[in-house]
């Protein structure tokens, strides 16, 4: 489409009508105007609906809101990036924070700053974040601009805490969050494997202010219910696919050795069976190296969740 925007600015949300208005003002307040904001109510019974319609008929950017039956974090995100108009692909993960004014102008320099002849190669251009008092959260990238991706992020330089940035809306219509996975799927699914085809630029310059807090798109879920089963897929898949990197960070492998075995008993104790078999020689090999550790602190947590 010739006037599509250049953002879609995403939020999922759900029963988030207290918070959303930061979300609104940090828009109204960008100094680039090339956006769209699309919102997925993933079953709201608050007032949203009806704040987000008033506030339609005021901005002067285009508001897409859309409401859906509660499917959770993963569907929601899907159904905003097949609906996205945008080429890039903003996610505002938490509808609670807000960014500085020159955030999207920002991503929007960084982004053509990459030649366009080697655009292609790229998916996503990631930021810093800061507290609201201003401090960097997590760790800084290793250098002021950083061309990598989210594996070699955090399996060689050990990136941690949290980070903002956009993909490709065209990148993420090709590796889908899997709805199949009950409860929570960790971002890191689907980061990992675009970063198998895709590169990343990181840049060490703060652009949102996070306000740390519990994400209402996964309540509803015990802890366990929420993370078991996306947490063993993860697993998985770093063994099965990165599981090389053990050279460079041999105790990150291992801890995905653990956590196989420690979530997949917890699946197996819930629904009755193993649902990510794994393949592959190491990935097996590691699996039995870690197995005691997995088998001994899942009955520990078993034992203490019981007298609890």
């Amino acid at each position: 489409m010739s006037n599509s925007p250049l953002f879609t600015v995403f939020t999922a949300t759900y029963n988030r009508a207290h918070t959303l208005p930061r979300v609104y003002e940090s828009l109204k307040r960008q100094t680039l105007r090339d956006f769209e904001w699309l919102i997925v109510d993933d079953g709201s019974v608050d007032n949203t609906r009806q704040l987000v319609q008033a506030w339609c008929a005021e901005a002067d950017f285009p508001i897409r809101y859309l409401w859906q039956a509660n499917a959770h974090k993963k569907v929601a995100f899907n159904r905003g990036v097949r609906e996205a108009r945008g080429e890039l692909f903003l996610t505002w993960e938490d509808s609670d924070d807000e960014a500085l004014p020159e955030a999207l102008e920002t991503f929007k320099r960084v982004w053509f700053d990459i030649p366009k002849d080697d655009r292609g190669r790229y998916s996503a251009v990631t930021t810093l974040c800061v507290d609201p008092a201003g401090n960097i959260v997590g760790s800084r990238f290793p250098a002021d601009i950083l061309d990598s991706n989210s594996i070699e992020a955090a399996l060689r330089y050990r990136i941690s805490g949290e980070k903002w940035g956009f993909q490709r809306v065209d990148v993420l219509r090709e590796f889908p969050f899997p709805e199949d996975v009950v409860g929570l799927v960790p971002e890191s699914v689907v980061w990992y494997r675009i970063a198998q085809k895709y590169l990343t630029r990181y840049v060490n310059v703060p652009l949102r202010v996070y306000h740390p807090g519990q994400d209402s798109l996964t309540a509803g879920f015990s802890d366990f219910q929420a993370r078991s089963d996306g947490r063993a897929l993860l697993a998985r898949e770093i063994l099965e696919h990165h599981w090389r990197w053990g050279l460079v960070n041999p105790l990150a492998i291992l801890k995905e050795a653990i956590a196989y075995t420690y979530f997949s008993m917890h699946l197996a104790s819930s629904q009755g069976g193993k649902r990510w078999p794994l393949k592959g020689v190491v990935p097996h090999l590691l699996v039995a190296l870690m197995w005691p550790v997995g088998f001994v602190r899942y009955h520990l947590d078993n034992r203490r969740s019981r007298r609890g």
